[in-house]
C-alpha cells in the first residue's frame, strides 16, 4: 500500500542522526519516539517500522552504554501501531512528522498506552521481552 504521508528534510536528518547515535539520550524523549515511528511508517509497513525501530533503539542503547534491558518490545510495537492508526485516519496524509503530531496531539501523551494496558501487564517482564496484546482495550490493527 502506498503511503500518503511524507517526511520533511528535517525528519530525514533526524532519522539519520538517531541511527548514527548522534542524538543525546536526554534529547530522545517521547515526542522523538513518536516522530521516529512516523518516519519509519512513512517508509514501509508496520512490520518494517517495528523492525527498523527495534534495531535503531537497540543500537542507540548499546552506543550510549544503556543496558539493553531498557528496551521494551510491547511499547515499541504498540506505539508503532498507534501512530499507524492515526496516520490511517488522515485521508490526505501529512508532509512531516511535525504536521502529523500537531494534528494528533493525543499521541504526545506518553500515558495513552495505559488506556489499552493495565500497568501490571504493560510494565511486566514478559511485555518488555516480547509483544503482549492489550488487556484493557485493543489497539486497532494495521490496515
Amino acid at each position: 500500500m502506498a503511503r500518503r504521508h511524507r517526511t520533511s528534510m528535517q525528519d530525514d536528518e533526524f532519522r539519520q542522526a538517531f541511527e548514527a547515535c548522534s542524538i543525546a539520550p536526554a534529547a530522545f524523549d517521547h515526542a522523538a519516539h513518536v516522530r521516529l515511528a512516523y518516519v519509519y511508517l512513512c517508509g514501509g509497513t508496520v512490520e518494517q517500522a517495528v523492525g527498523n525501530m527495534r534495531r535503531a533503539l537497540l543500537r542507540f542503547l548499546e552506543h550510549h552504554g544503556i543496558p539493553p534491558a531498557k528496551y521494551h518490545e510491547t511499547l515499541t510495537r504498540a506505539w508503532i501501531m498507534a501512530v499507524d492508526h492515526f496516520m490511517q485516519r488522515s485521508p490526505d496524509g501529512f508532509g512531516s512528522a511535525a504536521a502529523f503530531t500537531e494534528a494528533c496531539p493525543e499521541l504526545l501523551d506518553s500515558r495513552i498506552m495505559l488506556t489499552h494496558y493495565s500497568a501490571e501487564v504493560l510494565f511486566s517482564a514478559a511485555a518488555r521481552q516480547s509483544f503482549v496484546e492489550p488487556d484493557v482495550q485493543s489497539i486497532p490493527p494495521p490496515r
